[in-house]
């Protein structure tokens, strides 16, 4: 016998008395963290790319001086390899203020909306999207995952 259902879970369904507006903007919310959590990978890219880049020096350092090119070499050693990326930060320094400040207060003030206005529920706007726009009844449009079969 399945438990596959023709519509969202409850934990994807609105609850009562929650109005479209309200959904409408916890969805944007969503969004919008979604977009800082790409930032955030993104800051990650750049501290373990300038992380490398700044090992990479070593050995062009290296060459540079095989080459006899020691003027260079020595300034890439003193202007470029350890150098903060902005005054007083290396990058590790950079990513742990913003997920001890900015990425930590978005998570939760998008968590305490939900909780406060959604029961806690996530993904309402979605969800109620997708039973708009899937054709019900027709395979591979299914609802939710059947896990009977």
């Amino acid at each position: 016998m399945s438990t596959h259902t023709d519509g969202p879970d409850e934990q994807h369904r609105r609850p009562a008395g929650l109005d479209d507006t309200t959904v409408q903007a916890l969805g944007k919310l969503s969004e919008a963290l979604e977009t800082v959590e790409r930032v955030r990978g993104h800051l990650y890219s750049m501290h373990q790319l300038t992380g490398t880049a700044d090992f990479m020096l070593d050995e062009a350092v290296s060459l540079f001086m095989q080459a006899g090119q020691t003027e260079m070499a020595e300034r890439i050693q003193r202007e470029l390899i350890g150098r903060n990326v902005i005054p007083g930060h290396w990058t590790f320094q950079i990513v742990e203020e913003f997920d001890d400040g900015y990425y930590a207060e978005f998570r939760a003030v998008e968590r305490d909306a939900r909780d406060q206005l959604a029961q806690g529920r996530r993904h309402l706007y979605e969800a109620e999207l997708k039973e708009q726009r899937r054709t019900h009844g027709r395979t591979g449009h299914e609802a939710q995952p059947d896990y009977s079969a």
